[in-house]
């Protein structure tokens, strides 16, 4: 089955403006993110990958790097409508479409094989990873959410591991924590992580198919509550970090001195 990883990478972020050739501990973010899933190539027959971009200079950096590339519409909203704009562009075939941000140069790349696992075992419309919290880290979530409410989405899932629905609250709701404590040896909730895999039927479905409530910006602003308000089935994975730190996505020049803290503590990624 084929697979095709995009790796999405605008350059005129609003926070953070140029920010794929922005040096992380000496190295461009862009560079980092498509030897990640270069490595899930390697390892997976019928795998490519390719940053999409709106941007000449990214263009140019990456072909002067070898780093497979193409230019995409500057009108693309989302990373969702930039892999939509690299099937059509290339007119070519992929069973599974990855959409890995172009800000995520810490995604692990055991992670995106998880996706690839999942999918072929479940055939689900959409794949994505999420992280079962231990009870220190549901309740530093909290403290995150008194700090910023919008930060951090959860994932609600059935006893098959599909999703039911994601939110911007902390899912399922706790009513007594030493009570669950006593019962569990870790918290119900699960932190989800903005990785996708859509199969090519449900990547095209997602334009056809009208805008869901969850969606809007004015309530959980989540794009991924269309594929689930309007009946296609999202798979979650559950996925472990191995006590390694993690950073959700590179937003603003604070985040790059936070991922240069935890490779320096953590190491590199493991991409042999």
């Amino acid at each position: 089955m084929d697979i095709l990883i995009v790796i999405p990478a605008r350059y005129a972020s609003s926070r953070f403006p140029g920010k794929p050739l922005v040096r992380i501990a000496g190295t461009e973010m862009i560079k980092r993110v498509a030897a990640i899933a270069e490595s899930v190539c390697r390892k997976n027959a019928a795998c490519r990958h390719v940053v999409a971009t709106d941007d000449l200079r990214i263009l140019d950096f990456c072909a002067a790097e070898s780093i497979p590339a193409l230019m995409t519409s500057a009108s693309c909203r989302s990373g969702t409508e930039r892999c939509r704009d690299v099937m059509a562009r290339q007119e070519t075939h992929a069973d599974l479409v990855i959409n890995l941000q172009g800000d995520n140069p810490l995604c692990p790349p055991h992670v995106i094989q998880a996706l690839i696992d999942a999918w072929r075992r479940s055939g689900a419309d959409v794949v994505t990873p999420c992280v079962r919290l231990s009870w220190a880290e549901y309740e530093g979530l909290l403290r995150d959410k008194a700090a910023s409410p919008h930060s951090g989405t959860t994932v609600l899932i059935d006893r098959q591991g599909f999703a039911l629905t994601f939110s911007k609250e902390i899912l399922p709701h706790v009513r007594n924590v030493s009570e669950a404590k006593r019962h569990m040896q870790r918290s119900p909730v699960r932190r989800h992580i903005g990785l996708y895999g859509y199969s090519q039927s449900a990547l095209h479905a997602y334009f056809a198919l009208p805008p869901s409530l969850g969606e809007q910006p004015y309530l959980e602003g989540l794009e991924q509550m269309r594929f689930l308000e309007n009946g296609l089935r999202v798979k979650t994975v559950d996925v472990d970090y191995f006590g390694r730190e993690s950073c959700s996505g590179v937003d603003s020049p604070e985040d790059v001195t936070r991922v240069e803290r935890i490779l320096a503590e953590f190491g590199e990624l493991d991409i042999s």
